[in-house]
């Protein structure tokens, strides 16, 4: 196995997006997080009122723009803000903050319509839960895909079930598996959001999860470790019942296994995340995202890893426990 040449794409031994975006698009495209004003049925009182257990007040949007604003005035002042690092022409329009399929059809229609209409967007992308798909939402996604590519993010987070009645996620794995069915059928990318170290999890259920999603249609992933955000119940969880937090060593070395496990045609859309420094209780050595990157790229690099580098072997983790 030392033998074996890394595979790299551009310079990185992941499928990143940015190596994806230059091929799909012929330029990187910026990202522009926008609020489209939703709630979430794990906060309305249809699952739930307060959440998963990590979410933040902002739905996971903390980034996102103004739902005060229209959609055109948050791509625009998007652009504005991106514009001292960005000089690309291209953006993506990601609707973030809370469920973004979570409202009626006809006003869906009209944000996204409005998104996917800007001159200067070439991906409508729609972070949502795979239990907010109905019917009519499809067909618009499958309409709205006719004129710009559209990708639906879906937040897994974890295969276990243990794991997901602890972070409140409100569905079973078959909800999520019927969500890719449909959206697959539609020819629209799937991106899975995952969540690394949930509180109790080991090493080799991380990695379980990865296997599992290897045998799923997805094309793109998320890899979140998990902070602990303040105004959370997980927070105030963390402060009765603390558990383990990984240090960046730590870190590295299971998302080095999670990328060498990973089918190599998945296009890796995040490796760590860089959670609102204000709000960011732990792990704070996340704070400084490209240190944290840069170091990433060393390590898999001095252990000569590289996406796909265990593919082969993933059938052996493939039998996982609840």
């Amino acid at each position: 196995m030392e033998d074996l040449k890394p595979v790299f794409w551009g310079e990185k031994r992941y499928h990143s997006l940015d190596w994806h975006l230059k091929h799909v698009f012929g330029e990187k495209l910026y990202k522009i997080s926008l609020n489209g004003h939703m709630s979430c049925p794990n906060r309305d009182g249809t699952l739930g009122d307060r959440g998963c257990i990590f979410c933040s007040q902002g739905g996971s949007g903390d980034f996102a723009s103004d739902p005060g604003l229209s959609v055109t005035r948050q791509i625009e002042t998007g652009k504005k803000q991106a514009e001292k690092k960005f000089k690309g022409t291209g953006y993506i329009a990601y609707f973030q903050a809370y469920t973004n399929t979570y409202a009626p059809v006809s006003y869906l229609r009209r944000i996204f319509t409005e998104a996917i209409l800007h001159p200067d967007i070439r991906v409508l992308s729609i972070a949502t839960r795979p239990d907010c798909l109905e019917p009519p939402v499809l067909q618009l996604l499958e309409e709205l895909s006719r004129i710009k590519p559209v990708w639906v993010e879906l937040g897994l987070q974890t295969i276990h079930e243990k794991s997901a009645k602890f972070i409140r996620r409100g569905y079973p794995l078959s909800v999520f598996e019927d969500a890719v069915m449909q959206l697959r059928a539609l020819d629209i990318p799937v991106i899975v959001h995952t969540i690394l170290f949930l509180p109790g999890e080991t090493h080799e259920q991380m990695y379980e999860t990865i296997c599992y999603l290897n045998n799923t249609d997805i094309q793109g992933i998320k890899l979140q470790l998990l902070h602990v955000l303040k105004h959370t119940d997980l927070a105030d969880y963390y402060k009765e019942h603390p558990f383990h937090i990984p240090d960046m060593e730590e870190y590295f070395q299971v998302t080095g296994q999670c990328l060498s496990l990973l089918r190599p045609d998945i296009v890796i859309h995040r490796l760590t995340g860089d959670g609102p420094k204000p709000l960011l209780i732990a792990p704070l050595w996340t704070g400084n995202k490209r240190l944290v990157l840069n170091q990433m790229q060393a390590y898999l690099k001095c252990q000569n890893i590289w996406q796909g580098r265990s593919y082969d072997s993933w059938q052996n983790h493939l039998h996982y426990t609840n």
